[in-house]
């Protein structure tokens, strides 16, 4: 790097530090979101590598899936819930591309999601899609389209009915709010094909499996699922 470059990113480093979206410490040039620290304390959950992990026995009975995986343990106050925080509300788009590359590195690192054929993100309602500015679920397959080279498909699937918060709800009561919310756009995109719903958050695989259950409808598809992190209470 010549000179100038490095008087350049020192006086960017200056005035416009570089923090860790974690936990907010000076970051060093060659760091990306997060310190390393924090990276190592990100709770993976190793489900990609395992069959009937938690998030697959969530679905048994259920919705029939090839694989399902989530990347991390979410709880309360943790450096996840702080990313997705960032991610949903604050307009941090790069947080979901990163997230996203993560998630997309545990995929590659297993032989139970080598063949995915697209990448389709849960929808947003309309009105709260126009408010956020972006769905958070097509951002994370973004990021994880870069690593596994897999198109995302955005119009295949849509948000039809407004549904309150699933947040205090229990598992019946989750189902019920979004049982028909979603409506089929294009069947014929996802015909034959492996296809992989991304998310944020599984908790009861309520919404996952409103989603999914519409995507089966199309002629001869298997799904997948993948989401950023799994909550448990």
């Amino acid at each position: 790097m010549s000179t100038i470059n490095l008087i350049k990113n020192g006086l960017t480093q200056l005035f416009f530090p570089h923090t860790c979206y974690g936990c907010g410490s000076d970051l060093l040039s060659e760091e990306g979101l997060l310190c390393l620290r924090c990276l190592n304390d990100l709770p993976e959950t190793n489900f990609a590598k395992h069959a009937n992990n938690p998030i697959e026995k969530i679905f048994w009975g259920r919705m029939p899936v090839t694989a399902a995986m989530t990347g991390f343990y979410f709880s309360k106050h943790a450096i996840i819930q702080t990313l997705i925080h960032q991610l949903k509300y604050k307009g941090k788009r790069e947080v979901g591309l990163f997230l996203g590359n993560r998630l997309a590195m545990q995929l590659k690192d297993s032989n139970r999601f080598n063949q995915i054929d697209a990448l389709i993100p849960l929808p947003l309602f309309p009105d709260k899609l126009k408010k956020r500015g972006y769905n958070q679920a097509a951002v994370i397959a973004d990021g994880m389209s870069e690593v596994l080279g897999i198109p995302v498909l955005n119009n295949v699937i849509t948000r039809k009915l407004f549904t309150e918060t699933q947040t205090r709800k229990g598992r019946t009561d989750r189902w019920q709010n979004v049982k028909e919310s979603f409506a089929l756009l294009n069947g014929d995109a996802i015909q034959n094909r492996h296809v992989l719903l991304v998310d944020d958050v599984i908790t009861t695989g309520a919404t996952t499996e409103a989603c999914g259950s519409v995507l089966l409808t199309a002629n001869n598809v298997l799904l997948s699922v993948a989401a950023l992190a799994f909550a448990t209470d």
